[in-house]
């Protein structure tokens, strides 16, 4: 998937749902964990800054190398693909660092869909899905704002300002 979103587009960045990250690095402790490293790993996504977080990570995995060294080379190794929306102006880190608003879309799309139960073809059930989609979308430019994109406007005009 992410060759092909490279290709697609190009200037897009990967972020890794945050929440999903942690989740996986259950995998890479004992079950009954019950000191503070995955509670400690949990809280770098809370801070404010790139550079705080990389302090953070970097005295996180001197601290727990010795205890759990196949999650701290899975996190050293995985990490910064959940660390992009840092990129974002600070406003949107919330909403960005993880999948919700994608898995509510999904969610709404499946219940739409299983409404329906049978389509008579695949292009009725791409025309209820654009449907949504675009439905979706109104929703968020209209309604209550998500996330607002003069945050965004302004972050890109202060990085051209610094440029030039």
């Amino acid at each position: 998937m992410k060759p092909a979103i490279r290709e697609v587009l190009p200037e897009a960045i990967w972020q890794r749902c945050y929440v999903h990250f942690l989740r996986n690095a259950l995998d890479y402790v004992p079950r009954k964990v019950d000191d503070d490293c995955l509670q400690e790993l949990r809280w770098f996504y809370d801070r404010r800054d790139l550079a705080e977080v990389r302090r953070d990570i970097a005295a996180w995995l001197a601290k727990w190398q010795s205890k759990y060294p196949k999650l701290c080379a899975w996190v050293e190794d995985n990490i910064e693909e959940t660390l992009s929306y840092y990129r974002l102006p600070l406003a949107h880190h919330k909403h960005m660092k993880s999948t919700n608003m994608l898995e509510r879309l999904n969610q709404e799309i499946k219940r739409r869909t299983h409404v329906v139960r049978i389509f008579p073809n695949a292009e009725s059930c791409l025309r209820l899905v654009r449907a949504l989609a675009v439905e979706t979308h109104e929703a968020w430019l209209e309604g209550t704002r998500y996330l607002n994109m003069e945050h965004l406007r302004e972050r890109k005009k202060e990085a051209l300002r610094q440029v030039a």
